[in-house]
């Protein structure tokens, strides 16, 4: 083998090299803005993350705020409403799940994994009826002095929890926490 040979490998070698690296820049350059249009744009990102002040939400009644498209119920318990929550048998339920997205998704739905973390008197949770996607009348309607979904006649009670009707799970609590004393995050 001579000199010369040796030579024409080597810039052989070099010119696939140089034309499959070529062709990965191309290809790349080519996909990138096909795979970049599938992220959320600007206005979708803002609002994944909301701020709540519930310094005005006097104990007994109900925030309802709109935060990704759905309304969201911020109540503030009473004793008597945390009691009862308290007293209910969960084995008894249609759905024993807490549904809480801040907890482990095997969380048994008592009330403590159903209320705001640290502040059993808080509840949080996504305001739409899982059966259909309505929106529950709150303020302690239905039979269990929580939410009643007139449409189809499913009855929540004081802690979200599905107790009677077609819906099949637990009304969900979404990503939230406490930011100070009176504000909650969501998302």
């Amino acid at each position: 083998m001579s000199h010369a040979e040796d030579h024409e490998g080597t810039r052989r070698d070099f010119l696939y090299y140089a034309t499959a690296g070529a062709g990965a820049v191309t290809v790349g350059a080519a996909v990138w803005p096909l795979v970049n249009q599938m992220n959320p744009s600007a206005d979708v990102q803002a609002l994944s993350s909301i701020r709540v002040d519930i310094s005005g939400v006097a104990e007994g009644t109900q925030l309802t705020v709109k935060w990704l498209g759905k309304p969201v119920f911020i109540r503030h318990r009473t004793a008597d409403e945390i009691e009862s929550a308290n007293s209910v048998d969960i084995s008894s339920l249609p759905d024993s799940n807490a549904r809480n997205a801040n907890l482990a998704a095997d969380a048994d739905a008592s009330d403590a994994n159903r209320a705001l973390d640290g502040e059993e008197k808080w509840l949080v949770m996504m305001g739409v009826c899982t059966h259909l996607g309505c929106v529950p009348l709150g303020d302690g309607a239905g039979d269990f002095g929580g939410w009643f979904c007139p449409c189809h006649g499913s009855h929540y009670d004081a802690a979200g929890r599905i107790r009677r009707g077609p819906a099949p799970e637990n009304l969900p609590v979404p990503v939230a926490a406490f930011d100070g004393e009176t504000t909650i995050v969501l998302g």
